[in-house]
């Protein structure tokens, strides 16, 4: 940073050069992660039964991010899990013959019906398998038809934000708190996304690779009901959302650091500007991080690799891509990244101001925001030495902030050992 450089080219060094490469087995959170995960797996909920077990997956942030911030990405850990009595397969499927090890010696298979909501669905109990015992292969014994899936399997006192139930830790301790989400396995990818591993894609992303890697996968079917039916007696019991985890773990670990610096900028913005859950109607939609999520998601497809990488300005693809996103809203289109005719937003939305505050955002705004609210908070959340703070009392010229920038970045470097992320 000798020259004086752009507000908008200090934040974009400043990030580039803080959010360093963190290697999963060098992550805390990765690890704490990794420890609840075990500890539920290993857990035995049915003393009688020592085969039935619930089958955990970290998900969110700890599984999608590699790079790791000045300032912390994770308030929570995020974990999937489903039991492995249970199994949901698309309609007109037949039941399968051969399950993976951790699936149990009995396993009721649901048939996945679309409901009239895009990415919305019944699970139909239609199979019950029975694993021989000479071949390992399963036999199935058909049920009758009209027994649904009920989604209301966990206790009404439990503290639940959306399908999520959430354990906090006791006391004082500095463990995260856990978000436990509870799930059917389909190990199939669904008819409902049936178009996306072969729509056209101008930029080859993701790569044919990756594709493959996502659809053998499968997805997972959550416990939850859409907002617009929990007034419905029958809806509000029976309706589950299919839910594509697995995918956007995949795929956002194939993004660039880049991308996943933008996409840490996003949500750090949306969230401290407290665009994010915001309506005071509880019965209307209001953005959330899927909405940045799949926003990121669509921009990694239809932009070329050279507009992330050429001249990289992170507060002008920032102000780009919330402009994009202002359009969704005025459109009242967010279209589903997997789900064809799936739309993230409609009629109950009630989002005119968030729209109009993310036009008015600019470069010039954007930049003095990021210094304000996110470069000078790294200080109080940092132990800097007296040095570097004082260096930000006066920051009222460019080159005094590129100073203290600078000074920052190094100590930043000085701390943390492993790879700086560079301009890829």
């Amino acid at each position: 940073m000798s020259r004086e450089l752009s507000l908008d080219d200090i934040v974009t060094e400043f990030l580039l050069s803080t959010c360093q490469l963190c290697p999963a087995s060098r992550s805390q959170h990765t690890v704490e992660a990794a420890l609840r995960c075990s500890e539920f797996a290993t857990a035995r909920p049915d003393e009688d039964d020592t085969d039935f077990a619930g089958i955990p997956l970290t998900t969110g942030s700890v599984a999608e991010f590699y790079i790791e911030p000045i300032l912390p990405l994770f308030g929570d850990i995020d974990m999937m899990h489903h039991l492995n009595t249970e199994l949901a397969i698309p309609r007109g499927h037949p039941p399968p013959t051969q399950l993976p090890a951790e699936f149990h010696n009995y396993v009721k298979v649901h048939e996945i019906i679309d409901s009239h909501l895009p990415g919305y669905v019944y699970l139909e109990l239609r199979y019950l398998l029975t694993q021989c015992s000479d071949d390992d292969n399963y036999n199935a014994v058909e049920y009758d038809r009209g027994k649904y899936l009920s989604n209301q399997l966990l206790s009404a006192e439990a503290e639940f934000h959306g399908p999520a139930a959430v354990l906090r830790p006791p006391g004082e301790s500095p463990a995260l708190s856990l978000d436990q989400v509870p799930c059917v396995r389909c190990l199939m990818w669904p008819s409902q996304a049936a178009d996306w591993p072969t729509r056209h894609r101008n930029y080859n992303w993701p790569d044919s690779a990756t594709l493959d890697r996502v659809v053998s996968n499968g997805c997972d079917v959550v416990r939850v009901a859409h907002r617009q039916c929990r007034q419905d007696e029958w809806m509000c019991k029976a309706q589950h959302r299919l839910s594509f985890s697995r995918a956007e773990i995949v795929l956002l670990n194939r993004w660039s650091p880049v991308q996943q610096i933008v996409y840490h900028m996003l949500r750090y913005f949306v969230k401290t500007e407290r665009l994010i859950d915001c309506a005071d109607n509880r019965e209307a939609g209001t953005l959330s991080n899927y909405h940045i999520k799949t926003l990121m998601l669509w921009a990694s497809e239809i932009k070329s690799s050279s507009w992330w990488t050429d001249d990289i300005n992170l507060v002008r693809i920032c102000v780009q891509l919330l402009h994009t996103l202002a359009h969704w809203l005025t459109n009242g289109d967010c279209e589903h990244y997997f789900i064809n005719c799936g739309n993230l937003v409609d009629s109950s939305f009630n989002l005119t101001n968030i729209r109009d505050q993310l036009m008015l955002v600019d470069e010039t705004w954007l930049s003095k925001w990021f210094v304000r609210n996110y470069i000078q908070k790294c200080l109080q959340v940092n132990d800097c030495s007296q040095n570097i703070s004082w260096l930000f009392d006066d920051v009222t010229t460019r080159t005094k902030l590129q100073n203290g920038v600078s000074a920052l970045v190094a100590w930043r470097q000085k701390k943390n050992s492993f790879g700086v992320v560079g301009r890829v």
